[in-house]
Formats: structure tokens, sequence, C-alpha cells
């Protein structure tokens, strides 16, 4: 039995008009904040691995003569890297020291690797600009027309980002010299995934990402939110909100402290020595 004429036409019109409707058009401007992301996260990820709980306890002095010339983009330089590894020791229970005559152990630290590449993928026609040299030759020749460029084509597009970072650390005694501890080496990366269907995007995914977005906006899912917490480090950890044991706040002067006289508790200012 054939479908009606009317039926195949709005099949046809249908099918179409979809790639019309699917597409869209979507840039990103400006990969500056994305780049700081990737390289704060792959040092975050290498610093948090870094175990310092042999030096619990310990007087220590850290050494940053290895990092100061490290210059890196935006706030990802030797100043991030320093006071990320200060967290960590500290969080592992070192005691810090401003002076390295006031401690019994020197920690020295280096960072071997923080940088990141992209790579770019075009599913159908690139964009294509003549050359200086080919327009010039052409339009010497009065007779053959200016070549055009050729704007891109493309069913689809991705754009991935990878930044890495390697650090090490070690430990010796101040004044024998004699080694104490290392961390072996920390390598860490992160991702970024960018992807154009039909124009319409980017949609976003990747480790700097707490979920999938699309053009900077989180994609909520009625379903299927939450999962497993995520593993903490045997130490405190590196990412989370961390209440250490407060000092006590100081009595203010003149105030002395509460005693307990005939069965009532009363301050000790109010007790009258007898003579």
């Amino acid at each position: 039995m054939r479908r009606p004429l009317r039926t195949d036409l709005l099949i046809r019109f249908g099918v179409l008009l979809a790639p019309i409707l699917l597409a869209g058009c979507g840039n990103t401007l400006d990969h500056s904040a994305t780049e700081q992301l990737l390289q704060s996260e792959a040092v975050d990820k290498a610093i948090a691995t870094i175990d310092f709980r042999a030096l619990e306890g310990q007087t220590v002095y850290f050494d940053v003569s290895y990092l100061k010339n490290f210059k890196g983009i935006g706030f990802v330089n030797s100043e991030y890297v320093v006071s990320s590894l200060r967290q960590q020791m500290i969080a592992a229970g070192c005691l810090l020291q401003e002076k390295k005559d006031d401690a019994d152990f020197i920690v020295e630290a280096r960072i071997g690797t923080l940088g990141s590449d992209k790579n770019e993928v075009v599913y159908g026609i690139p964009k294509s600009n003549p050359s200086g040299a080919i327009s010039a030759a052409a339009s010497a020749v009065g007779s053959v027309p200016p070549i055009p460029s050729i704007p891109e084509l493309a069913l689809a597009r991705k754009a991935d980002q990878l930044a890495a970072a390697k650090v090490g650390a070690f430990a010796y005694h101040r004044e024998t010299g004699r080694r104490v501890w290392q961390s072996g080496l920390s390598v860490a990366t992160s991702t970024a995934k960018d992807t154009w269907l039909l124009g319409a995007g980017p949609f976003q995914s990747g480790t700097i990402y707490d979920g999938p977005r699309f053009a900077g906006s989180r994609i909520e899912f009625p379903i299927g939110e939450g999962g497993e917490p995520d593993e903490l480090q045997p130490i405190a950890s590196y990412r989370d909100e961390v209440l250490f044991d407060l000092p006590s706040p100081k009595r203010p002067e003149g105030l002395a402290d509460e005693s307990e006289v005939d069965g009532e508790v009363k301050p000790a200012s109010a007790e009258v020595e007898k003579k």
C-alpha cells in the first residue's frame, strides 16, 4: 500500500529542513582563562600526590631557589607552585621555618614540566585563504579573476587541549647534609575538549570542568546526578576545605580564671584573701 503523496512530501521536506534547524554557529574568542585553568589544574594534581608526612612534626626550611626563575602563564607561575607546595607541607604536619638556621631539615623542590598543547580536527572542508604570492600572481594577469577564500564547511570540528606538570621534591639534614627523603617524580595532566556539530557549540568537557557544558553553561541532567565521592588522600585533602586545630582564644587582660568556691563557680577575682 502506497503512502499518500502528502505524507511523502512532508517527510522529504523534514529531511531537507533538519540540517537547517540543527545548524548553528559558535566560537570561543579567547583561551587565556582555559590555558590558566589547565596549567593550574595540572600543578594541583601533581602536588596533591606528594606526601610530606615523612617530615611530620619536624622543623623544615623550604628552599625555593630552584623555583624563583620560573615564569608561567598569567598567575600560574613560581609563586603559585611555591604556595601550593607550602600548603601541602603544612597539611602534612611540617613545621615551616622562615630562617634556614632554625630548621633541622631542608626541602628543595623543582618543576620539570609545565606547558600545554592543542590540536584541532575538522570533519569536512577546512577554511582556506590564498597566500599573498598566489593572489598577487593572479591579479597580475588581467584576464584571471582573483582567487576567493574558501570558508569552512564542516560537519563537525573539535579542539583538544592538554596541559602537563612534573614536580619533584627531596629533603636532607641541614647540618650533616645526609639524605632523608625524596618524593619521586609526580606527573599529572589536565584536559579540555571543545566540539562543534554543524556549527553549534562548543560542547565542552574535560578535567577542568565539573560536568559537560555548552558554550560555558553547564548542561543539567535531571537524572543520573551524583556518584561516588572522590577518594581522599591519606593526608589533608589538597582541594577541599579543612579546619585544623585552632589555638585557644586569648583571655583579655584583667579577667582572671574562674574557680570553684563553696560548690559554686565564681570568678577568681571575687575571692578575698584572708589574713
